[in-house]
């Protein structure tokens, strides 16, 4: 199979190569093209001869990462896409330095403020507030890098007070992560009818902002080790799905 794994930047981009390539990742970057996207690598595992990848440095926030995904979608062919990076983590439910795979992806700011409350852009009738991932692939991604299994929240503006994380809590109770691109890579994905995944690693606790308590390093560790333990699980659902 092929996925395309979009991050938002460079040094997310880099850590999924290293967790899917091993301690020393030697990418070979994809053969140029008159529209080829800045920051893309295709990889492989020479353990893992059924999986390729393209990894995608694709912009911070939802529209970069819709626009980034929907022009590489059209220029190759894939089985699946996946949204990758740190985030926000809901406590206590998702610690800095652990991982949350999505069983929803979830446009958290997307709608309109009413005097009766919060309409997300579904409940207007403007589309879908919510992409559900292949809920197999989902729980076997969450069973074999240890992750929690729950809504990733995408957002445009990251939360930095505790009100705000109150009203998402209220809002989304279930809630693991909150992140910026997530959604915008899952309607581009929905758009050419492809699955989409979402993995995060939490480098901060969703709440009052703190750059001081931030841990990117431990967050982009655990990214690494999350690819290096989800790379089979990818093979086993491209196989399984091909013969389906």
């Amino acid at each position: 199979m092929r996925a395309l794994i979009v991050t938002a930047v460079a040094a997310e981009a880099d850590s999924v190569v290293s967790g899917l390539t091993g301690p020393t990742p030697h990418p070979d970057p994809v053969t140029p093209e008159p529209r080829a996207l800045p920051g893309r690598y295709l990889i492989s595992r020479r353990d893992l001869p059924g999986l390729a990848a393209d990894v995608l440095v694709g912009g911070v926030g939802p529209a970069a990462a819709a626009a980034a995904t929907a022009t590489a979608l059209a220029l190759a062919d894939y089985s699946l896409v996946v949204s990758a990076g740190i985030g926000g983590g809901f406590a206590p439910a998702a610690p800095v330095g652990s991982l949350v795979v999505a069983d929803a992806v979830v446009a958290a700011d997307l709608g309109a403020e009413t005097p009766g409350g919060f309409l997300d852009v579904q409940q207007l009738g403007f589309g879908h507030s919510v992409h559900l991932p292949p809920a197999e692939l989902a729980a076997r991604a969450a069973e074999a890098t240890g992750a929690l299994l729950a809504p990733v929240l995408t957002v445009s503006t990251v939360t930095g007070t505790a009100d705000r994380a109150a009203l998402l809590a209220a809002r989304h109770p279930l809630a693991g992560a909150e992140a910026m691109e997530g959604f915008g890579v899952a309607e581009a994905a929905a758009a050419h009818g492809l699955p989409v995944l979402e993995i995060r690693a939490v480098s901060n606790a969703v709440g009052p902002r703190d750059r001081e308590a931030w841990r990117i390093g431990e967050a982009l560790a655990a990214l690494t080790a999350g690819f290096r333990a989800l790379g089979p699980v990818l093979v086993h659902w491209g196989e399984h799905r091909h013969e389906s």
